[in-house]
Formats: C-alpha cells, sequence, structure tokens
C-alpha cells in the first residue's frame, strides 16, 4: 500500500488557524497582554508543512503504526489513507530552530505537526518570527470544578428498573452500578472483554498492587506518563491524592474480586496513560492528553475511558466558555475526533458541572466532540445525578449521548490494598459505559467503532424522569449492554472448531492448533491432565482470528490434552475432538528450549533453556525475514542444575534501538563436549 504524501487534515488544521496578518491566535494574544516578562506560558507551536520528513511512495505503513492499529484502522479508512501525511514525524529541523527560543520542548504532536513549549512572552515574539511558524496558539490548562466526588456511605438497595441474570459471579457491593446497564447478563455469556484492548487516561495508577488488579497486572500491555516522562504511570509524589483517581476509574472498569468488585471489562488488555498533573492548580493539560490519544491510538487501542470533570482555566489562561463546546475549538476535542475517525470508540465523562442556565450547555472538553460517546450520570434508581453535565453543543447535538450509573459507586481504595470506599461522578459512569462498549466490541469484533456507538445510543432505554428520548439531560438513555450486542445481528451461534497437532513441543510446553469456524467471536482452550477434563492446568480465553497458542509451564515427559470452544454472541458451540500431546523428558542427553514468557510482550520476555552437559552455547534473536536482531548469549555454560538458564530480550536490536512490533523467532544452537548438538528455533510477539 503506497502512503499518500499530502494529507487534508494538517491543510484544514493550517488554514483553520490562521487567521488575518498575526501568526498568534486572539486566545495567546489576551494571554500575552496581561503577562509578565518573565511568566512562561505554554504554547503550541504549529508549522507549516513536515519539509523533508515525509515518507516515501511506498512506504511501509508499519513504520508509522502498530499491526493492531493499521486492522483497526483497515476497517473504517479507504487503502490508500490508513496512514497518511499526520501520521509522519515533525520536521526535526523545525523542532530544533524553537528548541532554543524556549525553556523547555513539552510534547511533539504529528497529528497537529507541531510543539507544545513553555516559553516567555519574548521568546514567543521570537518563534513567530520563524518561517517555518505556521500559528501559535496557548495551550489550555484545566482546574477541577465542583468536587462531587467525595466518599460515599453505602447505598441502600435500589430499585432496580431493568431486570438482569447476574450467573454465576459475585458482584458483591458493586453489582449496584452494573446491573443498570445490564452488564452482568452479558459476562454470563462467557464476554468480558477478553482481548480487546483498552486505553485509561488519568492521573496516573498509584496503587497498582490493590488486589482488585491481581488478575489485570499481566494485562496491561503499555503505561507511559505523559507528565514525568516516564514509562510507569505511578507519580513521583508519594502524596496519596496523586494516582488516586486513575486507581477509582481502572478498578471501575477492570476490577476483579468475587464478592466485591467486578468491572464490566474484567478481562480486556489494557494501556494506562497519566495525562493529569496533580501538583498543579491546572492539572489538565490539552497537550498531554493530545500525546496520549496519538500514542495510544498507533499501539491499536480500540476503546477509550477519560474521566475529566474539568473547565476553567487559571490566569493567564482564557478559560473555555459554553459557547465553545462546538468539537472544534479546543485541541483536545479536535484530537478526539481524529482518534475516532481511526476507528477508536473514544469515551469521556460529559462533566460535573450541574444543570446550565436555559439556552446555554455546561460540558467540557472533550466530551462536545462529534464521533465521540459523552457519558453522563445517573443514580441508583435512574435519576439524572445533580451534578451531570448538559447539552445541547452550541452546534446543536445532543449531548450526553448516554448515561450510566456515576452516584455512590463502589470501587477500590487508593491506600489499602484490600480497601474499598464510594465515591461518584460522570469519572465513573465513563468507565461503565466504555466498558460496556468494549464488551460489544468482543461480541461483534467485525462492527466499526460508529455501528458500535450507534447501537449503544440506539438499545439506549429511557429512565422513567426522560419524557422525550432523546435530550440533553440524559441523551439517548441509560446503556444496555446485552440489548447493544442483540442489536448488532441477534447473535452467532457457531459450529464447533477442529483441534489439530500440537506443534512446538518442549520440556515444559507446546503450542495447540486449531482451525477457526464462521461466527465465532473466540475461542476457550483447555488443556488437562485427563480426558475427561477434569484437572485443568489451563483455561484461556482467546480472540476470533487467533489460531495457535502457547502452554507453557507444563511437566516434562507428562502427557496432556486439550480441546476447544467457539463462542458467538449468541450461544457456544461444543467442544471440538481432543488432541492429545507428550511434553519432552529432561534426561542426561537432553537439551530443551522453553517458550518464552510473557508472550505477547512488552517491553521485555523472559527465555528459559537447559544443557545435558557443559555446551558452547548461542541464543539469538531473528526477524520473521530470518534476520539477525540480537545475540542474547554466546558462550560455554556448565551443564544445567537445579534451576533452568535464561535470558531477557528486552525489545531491542544489538545497537540498543526498540524493534516495531511484530513476530519475531528465538533460535537456540548448542554443542557439548560429548560432541551431541542441538538447534531449535520459537516464535514470539512483540506487541508495543
Amino acid at each position: 500500500m503506497k502512503i499518500p504524501t499530502a494529507a487534508l487534515g494538517i491543510l484544514l488544521l493550517s488554514s483553520a488557524i490562521a487567521s488575518g496578518g498575526t501568526r498568534t491566535s486572539g486566545r495567546l494574544d489576551r494571554a500575552l497582554a496581561s503577562a509578565e516578562p518573565a511568566d512562561q506560558i505554554a504554547v503550541w507551536v504549529f508549522f507549516r508543512d513536515k519539509g523533508n520528513t515525509l515518507a516515501k511512495p511506498g512506504a511501509d505503513p508499519l513504520e508509522f503504526i502498530s499491526p493492531a492499529a493499521f486492522r483497526r484502522r483497515a476497517r473504517v479508512l479507504p487503502a490508500n489513507t490508513i496512514v497518511d501525511e499526520t501520521d509522519y514525524p515533525v520536521n526535526e529541523e523545525y523542532i530544533r530552530q524553537v528548541t532554543p527560543l524556549v525553556t523547555r520542548i513539552r510534547q511533539v504532536s504529528k497529528w497537529f505537526n507541531g510543539v507544545s513549549a513553555d516559553a516567555t512572552p519574548a521568546g514567543v515574539a521570537r518563534i513567530e518570527s520563524l518561517p517555518c511558524v505556521a500559528q501559535i496558539d496557548i495551550v489550555q490548562k484545566y482546574r477541577r470544578g465542583a468536587d462531587v466526588e467525595t466518599l460515599q456511605t453505602p447505598p441502600p438497595a435500589p430499585t432496580a428498573l431493568r431486570p438482569s441474570a447476574t450467573g454465576a459471579l459475585d458482584y458483591g457491593p458493586s453489582i449496584h452500578q452494573v446491573e443498570q446497564e445490564n452488564i452482568p447478563a452479558v459476562h454470563a455469556t462467557g464476554n468480558s472483554a477478553q482481548g480487546i484492548i483498552i486505553g485509561m487516561f488519568d492521573n496516573g495508577v498509584r496503587l497498582q498492587t490493590h488486589q482488585a488488579f491481581d488478575q489485570l497486572r499481566g494485562r496491561i500491555i503499555a503505561q507511559h506518563d505523559f507528565v514525568d516522562h516516564k514509562t510507569s504511570v505511578i507519580p513521583n509524589n508519594p502524596n496519596f491524592s496523586f494516582g488516586a483517581h486513575g486507581v477509582y476509574t481502572l478498578s471501575t472498569i477492570a476490577g476483579y474480586v468475587p464478592g466485591q468488585i467486578i468491572g464490566p471489562a474484567y478481562g480486556a488488555t489494557f494501556i494506562l496513560a497519566r495525562t493529569e498533573n496533580d501538583s498543579s492548580e491546572t492539572p489538565i493539560e490539552e497537550d498531554n492528553w493530545a500525546a496520549a490519544i496519538q500514542w495510544a491510538e498507533s499501539l491499536g487501542v480500540q476503546v477509550t475511558s477519560t474521566s475529566l470533570g474539568y473547565l476553567t482555566f487559571d490566569s493567564p489562561y482564557t478559560s473555555l466558555t459554553w459557547q465553545d463546546m462546538d468539537g472544534r475549538t479546543s485541541v483536545i476535542s479536535r484530537a478526539a475526533v481524529m482518534a475516532a475517525r481511526r476507528g477508536v470508540i473514544v469515551v469521556n465523562s460529559a462533566g460535573n458541572e450541574n444543570a446550565p442556565p436555559a439556552g446555554e450547555n455546561s460540558l467540557m472538553a472533550p466530551a462536545d466532540a462529534d464521533s465521540i460517546l459523552a457519558a453522563g450520570a445517573v443514580t441508583n434508581d435512574s435519576v439524572r445525578a445533580y451534578f451531570s453535565s448538559c447539552g445541547p453543543t452550541t452546534d446543536g447535538r445532543i449531548k450526553p449521548d448516554v448515561m450510566a450509573v456515576g452516584s455512590i459507586d463502589y470501587i477500590a481504595s487508593a491506600t489499602d490494598t484490600a480497601g474499598y470506599t464510594y465515591e461518584q461522578g460522570t469519572s465513573f459512569s465513563c468507565p461503565l459505559t466504555a466498558g460496556v462498549a468494549a464488551l460489544v466490541l468482543k461480541a461483534h469484533p467485525e462492527a466499526t467503532a460508529m455501528q458500535i456507538i450507534k447501537a449503544i445510543k440506539t438499545t439506549a432505554y429511557r429512565p422513567p424522569a426522560q419524557t422525550v428520548r432523546p435530550d440533553n439531560f440524559y441523551g439517548w438513555g441509560i446503556v444496555d449492554a446485552l440489548a447493544a450486542i442483540n442489536y448488532l445481528g441477534g447473535g452467532s451461534h457457531p459450529g464447533s472448531p477442529a483441534a489439530l497437532s500440537a506443534s512446538d513441543t518442549s520440556a515444559t510446553g507446546f503450542t495447540a492448533n486449531w482451525s477457526t469456524v464462521s461466527g465465532a467471536s473466540g475461542y476457550v482452550l483447555q488443556a488437562s491432565a485427563d480426558t475427561g477434563f477434569s484437572s485443568l492446568v489451563h483455561s484461556y480465553t482467546l480472540d476470533y482470528d487467533v489460531t495457535s497458542y502457547p502452554i507453557a509451564g507444563l511437566q516434562p515427559g507428562t502427557t496432556y490434552y486439550y480441546r476447544l470452544q467457539a463462542a458467538g454472541t449468541g450461544s457456544s458451540s461444543g467442544f471440538s475432538n481432543i488432541e492429545r500431546v507428550t511434553t519432552l523428558r529432561v534426561t542426561a542427553a537432553t537439551y530443551t528450549l522453553s517458550h518464552n514468557y510473557p508472550n505477547p510482550f512488552n517491553p521485555g520476555t523472559r527465555i528459559e533453556f537447559r544443557i545435558p552437559e557443559q555446551s558452547n552455547v548461542n541464543l539469538s534473536v531473528f526477524d520473521i525475514l530470518g534476520r539477525h536482531v540480537k545475540t542474547l548469549l554466546n558462550g560455554v555454560l556448565p551443564a544445567t542444575g537445579g534451576t533452568a538458564y535464561f535470558a531477557i530480550w528486552d525489545g531491542t536490536d544489538e545497537g540498543g534501538v526498540n524493534v516495531a512490533s511484530g513476530v519475531y523467532f528465538y533460535r537456540m544452537s548448542a554443542t557439548g563436549v560429548s560432541g551431541a548438538s542441538f538447534r531449535q528455533a520459537l516464535k514470539m510477539m512483540l506487541l508495543r
């Protein structure tokens, strides 16, 4: 696929921000007028073009985005625009020209072809004179609105508006926040959003060791702190409030402790981004969020959840007003739309700004964006929470889009690894709504983002207080996960898959293989030590397009059995035929190379091996074309004792440069002192 050398998005951005003969926006001009000479102002510097960084015709799109992002985009974009100029790097020479004129570069944005930076008024004037600069604007900084997310007492038992089946799961106190959305009925079908990639943008996640995340931690495939520019989203500041909100929202969508809390998407895979700086009185800075959504989208995120409840700014940052809520004014709203156009289901809290005066709105960006889901909050009795923000947008669109429970939600504590508390706000209706979107996507992996949004809005049900549907208080109503799934085709009923012979058999594992069946939304893979499968050693829930999976951690010289079941959106199939496989025995004359763990992985993976005698061992990594990537080990080792040897690959080449996502092979070659030789290669998946 050839990549186009021009992109309409950048051209539209340049024309939209340019006005008159000046390169500074009206918002920035107002800030400069009240600023002192030494004041540091956060500004956007947008460039006229991308100069010599334009990709050459025929360039590989996977140089710019991950395979997962490519697959998601290919569902919604024409083949010749899956990757365009907005994905090309910002011209480094332009950045070098700006750097000495500012205090620091904050973020670099490919999508908006510019950088954000801190600069003095004099620095802004010097930037304006650069020929490469098209426009300079202020970075909007948001502060918290009314503090409604306060500790709550346990709620009384609500009157259930919509009954739902709870299946075998014990939701504990969290049942009050998931039953209105009919989430337990979907869980009862075996759907917990397994394999769906969800991005959470918040103030970090301080207490990642909370028991609610015990089953989740291994499915966090990437995290990044866009405030302090580091990998971990655990804030540096030890104050418990730093990163607490992220604990609350992540536990709402993905917590899993039977008898306490079960979130709607407890089986999903997660990307975490810290975009909020709690040490500032203006904690939400739009350049951090724009950088995060660009990063997550390139990794293949499918659903995002952002629980921001902010609108006003501190001096010299001029506030957005209700009149600016048109989906086109703020950078954060434009970035949300760009992600949506690339096939991401963007979910945002509507805001905690109460009902507005007649003729106005109380929304906050990016809830005003088009093609996203803005989630308002209802109580446990299906009444709009008093604080939940209302529309319409200034261009006349209904907002919020839908509602979910955002009052007295049961969440994980940010200070006690086994503690829980109650809070409220659209911060919690947002992850519940995003979780519903992930469940629908899991049930209908063939559906596009806009089809899923339409299904969720169309099947949302009208609460008693809503007289007209939709309106700007409740939107289309309260989300119904099962109804949305059934709306997209009524469910599929796949036949049984066929288990195929195992491959890559080693002393500690093997790869199970099977054929796919039409209509499957996923597969359940079971491995057992007996043919009756009463002694399960592993059970995996896998995505609909997976046809093989490595099973590791087994005993040498032992016989195992595996079988599969296809999951459909309407029902599951019977089990497949049973395949038998015996792991290799470890003897004095046996070399073994184990399957890497974890797999898929990011950023690193562990490779174990054993040798029966002193041997010259080489362990190297190759790409899918057979090209050498990195040598992990090359030398003489004594015979393996009680503990296996291991090597770690950190996803870099010989030069220490990160390699791209994809399939790689690791190969072990060994020659023993007796003359015995061994050579084996196994595959692994790097997912950035």
